[in-house]
């Protein structure tokens, strides 16, 4: 509750002794929009406090723009953890995966219980629509035996190439691919291969996602598509359903569809790469 209108400037001594949180409480008791302010954080030499101490002092040295509160909330999360959702626990986990992945990985399990054992209460939830399209697919898995990664030889610091990894997850629209791109590229320099067909692997995740499918193997110049393992679902009585039976009926020297152990699947020989295997997915969904 301290607010004094007219300080300008606050000392917190043993500032590595607080919350992230508390410093960004304290930090604003001072200042207004139109008198700038200053808040000294007081600390012994950071080489002999908790690496979670330099880590909150770091964030709150980094964000101390206007508005900035977001940000310290998600760094003050991914440092404490998101903990147990039923009790008190910290476990930190989060601090590996990134909030962003944990909220998707949480939404992922979400569904799977509205699908399986919440069934006949999300009836209407089958589905998930996304603009004017109908997606029946939340995540598509994709596996390859062609390099596809940031290489340490381009970007040497691990949590560095992490981060990244974690942003390319989180990538929904071209826009944000090529902006992406464009920002890698002015920090690090022109993308390595392996990395321009990590981008590239995102691009046919969407693909996938659109069509349905769950599931791709690109691997031995082989491309097999899995499609979704629920009988039941309206995708099977979907316009994208049928488009592809139609391309797969007029193409039968390409395209190979098998039913097995409750998976229908469809494989494609002599596929290369990456830019081969968008064309097979595009030509997929082509209707006649």
């Amino acid at each position: 509750g301290l607010d004094i209108p007219n300080a300008n400037t606050i000392f917190i001594n043993n500032a590595q002794n607080f919350g992230l949180s508390d410093l960004h409480q304290l930090r604003g008791r001072v200042g207004r929009s139109n008198r700038k302010a200053f808040c000294y954080l007081l600390a012994p030499p950071l080489t002999v406090v908790t690496p979670e101490a330099r880590r909150r002092l770091k964030a709150i040295e980094e964000f101390s723009d206007l508005g900035s509160g977001f940000h310290i909330a998600l760094q003050d999360l991914d440092i404490r953890g998101a903990g147990n959702l039923l009790g008190g626990e910290q476990s930190g986990f989060i601090s590996d995966i990134g909030f962003e992945t944990y909220n998707r990985i949480l939404d992922e399990a979400l569904q799977e219980l509205k699908e399986t054992e919440f069934k006949d209460l999300f009836k209407e939830e089958k589905s998930t629509v996304t603009g004017e399209k109908i997606r029946y697919v939340n995540d598509c898995v994709i596996d390859t035996d062609l390099e596809v990664m940031i290489p340490d030889s381009y970007i040497e610091n691990m949590a560095e190439r992490i981060r990244l990894y974690r942003e390319i997850d989180n990538l929904n629209t071209e826009v944000e691919l090529e902006k992406f791109k464009v920002q890698i590229t002015d920090r690090f320099g022109s993308l390595p291969k392996a990395t321009e067909e990590l981008l590239k692997i995102v691009k046919l995740r969407w693909r996938a996602m659109d069509l349905g499918l769950e599931k791709i193997i690109q691997k031995n110049n082989k491309l097999i598509l899995y499609f979704i393992s629920d009988q039941d679902s309206g995708y099977y009585r979907s316009e994208e359903f049928s488009n592809i039976l139609q391309n797969v009926q007029q193409n039968p020297e390409l395209f190979r569809m098998r039913e097995g152990q409750n998976k229908l699947t469809l494989t494609i020989e002599n596929v290369a790469d990456i830019d081969h295997s968008l064309q097979v997915l595009n030509k997929l969904s082509l209707g006649n």
